[in-house]
């Protein structure tokens, strides 16, 4: 039996505790073979810490209750004990990897065997790989012993750290990214400022720097802005209290937005017809995506050229599409335009006063409708973002798709000029 002389208050034991009793029972169990059938050398059960029998009056005993709370518990947990015996271990110990067959793995074992040196908690990683076609994640964990004054076995605790890893590396590189592209406005500013004054005679001098300023700090305002509006829709959950928005609202008022710029660079702004369509979402979010996704388009088009906004359903998907005859995408580079500060051309960027974050703020705020945004795009032919979202239910059939599915990473045969205006 598991220390029957325990009482344990489990609604206010801490985690690591609990899971050191468990441990401390199983190492019980471990001498007590005449009970529960476990060898020197095999673990509990000649396997990883098997459990022990029911009580023949069909009520579980405490090596039981113990055993299978170590079995469900999220972290890996085994045993070990100074001959490298594997006294018990948790199914969770074989799927990170700390533990094959009755062994724990070579690199645990070098952590288990600093602890039995040192008589203090040492810690490992490691970095995620294939094992037998399993992929095995990246792990973290550390070494204990069992007990503070018993030195003969060694608790190894791990845990799968591979998102905790990416969301670090996920922040050192948005730190990185935004130091970077906040002092280049900021630096340009103070050249600027100095050069004005130095130019305080020559109101020619005087007003072209002063232009340049303004741009600079407009340039570095709509950055902020637009950094603290993607740091919200990143933490935000899922969208709730949603309300039915018109599709056709959504598209006028994103054009309504985006015909000034479109005029300035003479780009042909147009649509086809209002279609009726409703979905349900924040109607000032969806606006911004359609919107971002004209001026996207627009930045990216030379002169002369149309960019077209549509609409098209199916019974479940309600579908808008910005299609342009730009300068299209690159294969390699298609899969990192949602990317924050991701660029095709930083030169035309830089020249357009784009931010880089645009089709970031598209990605997210379509995510937290519960919709999806694909990319077609060829190079010197264009691009096509479609933005995709569940469709209200309306009375009438649904609206017959005209243009077909066709915005998918993927080339199917549907890109710019099949698309046209009405």
């Amino acid at each position: 039996m598991f220390c029957d002389c325990l009482v344990v208050d489990w609604d206010t034991v801490d985690v690591y505790v609990a899971i050191g009793l468990i441990a401390a029972g199983a190492v019980a169990a471990f001498f007590v073979g005449s009970e529960i059938g476990v060898r020197r050398g095999q673990g509990m059960s000649g396997t990883r810490g098997g459990r022990s029998s029911t009580r023949t009056d069909g009520v579980l005993s405490k090596a039981d209750v113990l055993y299978n709370a170590m079995q469900q518990s999220p972290l890996a947990l085994a045993v070990v004990d100074r001959f490298e015996d594997l006294i018990i271990s948790n199914d969770r110990a074989e799927e990170l990897g700390i533990v094959t067959g009755h062994r724990v793995t070579e690199e645990v074992w070098g952590t288990v065997l600093e602890t039995f040196r040192n008589g203090a908690e040492a810690h490992f990683h490691l970095p995620g790989h294939s094992r037998a076609g399993h992929r095995i994640p990246s792990v973290s964990g550390h070494t204990v012993f069992l007990r503070e004054e018993d030195n003969k076995f060694v608790v190894v605790y791990a845990n799968d750290d591979s998102e905790q890893r990416r969301m670090e590396s996920a922040r050192r590189d948005f730190v990185a990214n935004v130091s970077h592209e906040l002092k280049t406005p900021v630096g340009a500013m103070s050249v600027l400022a100095e050069a004005l004054l130095e130019s305080s005679d020559d109101p020619e001098s005087v007003q072209y720097f002063g232009s340049r300023v303004r741009d600079e700090s407009q340039r570095l305002g709509s950055m902020v802005t637009e950094l603290i509006e993607l740091s919200r829709l990143q933490g935000a959950e899922k969208l709730r209290d949603l309300s039915p928005v018109s599709v056709d609202e959504v598209v006028d008022e994103a054009m309504r937005r985006s015909i000034s710029m479109a005029e300035s660079s003479d780009i042909s702004l147009t649509s086809d017809d209002r279609s009726g369509l409703e979905v349900m979402g924040d109607r000032t979010l969806l606006v911004t995506a359609v919107s971002n996704l004209i001026s996207n388009a627009i930045n990216y088009s030379p002169a002369g050229t149309p960019v077209v906004v549509s609409r098209a359903s199916d019974d479940r998907t309600v579908r808008i599409r910005v299609t342009d005859h730009g300068i299209g995408i690159a294969p390699e580079n298609q899969g990192r335009v949602f990317e924050r500060f991701f660029r095709v051309d930083k030169a035309r960027s830089r020249a357009t006063g784009g931010t880089g974050l645009g089709l970031a703020i598209v990605k997210h705020v379509v995510q937290n409708h519960n919709g999806v945004v694909h990319l077609w795009s060829r190079p010197e032919m264009g691009s096509t973002f479609t933005i995709e979202l569940p469709r209200v239910a309306a009375a009438e059939a649904p609206t017959p798709d005209r243009t077909g599915d066709s915005a998918g990473t993927h080339n199917t045969g549907v890109g710019p000029g099949k698309e046209k205006a009405k």
